[in-house]
């Protein structure tokens, strides 16, 4: 049996935005040496909160604002020691949807010195549970389709194409300024809705803007303008230690992020998407907004926390 219980949510305040996706445990292990294929190494083995909705989410706690996690979490020992570290990061569970019959989801990734070496996301409990994690935003208790949530939501591609085709078309999705990331380029493609329809700003890496766009890419530049014309409304594309661009139909704007040793890689990209999003919410321009997400990014890379 499923059942949606709530854990704690003070009822009279309002969130500030939604993260839609991925919670579970992030298992990593770093090397402080070059890897290749085979390798075994000493190093470090950590697991911690993770999941790009949870990784967002907490970012942009420690960035001041209110996000509401709905995802999928098992009511096994890993489920509830989950949602309690979710309680002491400051983040509101009570919309998750509990599974008495589905695990809790992990994420196993390997890390060197020259970067990300292999991961893997166990997500199918989140894709399992389906549109039960967006239960919410249709029974009236954070929105409906007659009255639509009007908030930012940050969405991920932990999803299934199903489900982000259906939050792409939903009127319940209407009013939402949505922002978008695939989580990975194995799953790029399940952004396809977004660009097909005009929704949303899409934050992709280089690869994953070549997979949308059947293409391959050397500069970001050229990835975003492709996904404009590709019919997306709104795109942010990074590359690593390289140029990013940020472009819609206006402007376009192309920035080199500040240059850091590694000492972490995994969480990169969701902190670059939620340092972005915190910025837009203070007002920031669009290259201010660009510059305060890069600097973020790699500070979180170098080890820091991203302040």
């Amino acid at each position: 049996m499923m059942t949606q219980v709530s854990t704690v949510s003070p009822k009279s305040s309002t969130p500030q935005i939604l993260c839609i996706g991925s919670v579970m445990w992030d298992i990593i292990g770093r090397c402080p040496a070059e890897m290749r294929r085979g390798s075994d190494m000493p190093g470090r083995i950590s697991r911690l909160p993770g999941g790009v909705a949870m990784n967002i989410a907490m970012t942009l706690a420690r960035f001041g604002m209110a996000p509401v996690l709905l995802s999928a979490v098992g009511r096994d020992p890993e489920g509830e020691e989950l949602i309690a570290a979710c309680g002491h990061l400051g983040l509101d569970a009570s919309q998750i949807y509990r599974s008495d019959d589905l695990p809790t989801d992990r994420y196993m990734a390997v890390e060197g010195a020259n970067g990300l070496i292999a991961a893997i996301a166990d997500a199918h409990s989140l894709e399992a549970a389906g549109a039960k994690i967006i239960q919410p935003l249709l029974d009236g208790a954070l929105g409906s389709e007659e009255k639509p949530f009007a908030g930012p939501i940050a969405l991920d591609g932990n999803l299934t194409l199903s489900l982000l085709d259906e939050i792409a078309a939903s009127p319940a999705f209407a009013s939402a300024d949505l922002r978008v990331a695939p989580a990975s380029p194995g799953k790029a493609e399940r952004l396809r809705p977004f660009l097909l329809r005009g929704r949303g700003t899409l934050y992709v890496n280089l690869e994953e803007a070549g997979l949308l766009c059947q293409d391959r890419f050397t500069e970001s530049e050229v990835a975003a303008k492709a996904l404009l014309a590709r019919g997306a409304a709104r795109v942010l594309v990074t590359d690593g230690s390289r140029a990013a661009t940020k472009a819609d139909g206006r402007e376009i704007h192309t920035l080199v992020p500040p240059q850091v040793t590694p000492a972490r890689i995994t969480g990169a990209g969701d902190t670059f998407m939620a340092a972005h999003i915190a910025a837009e919410t203070r007002g920031e321009t669009a290259e201010k907004a660009l510059t305060s997400a890069l600097a973020a990014a790699a500070s979180y890379v170098s080890g820091e926390p991203p302040l």
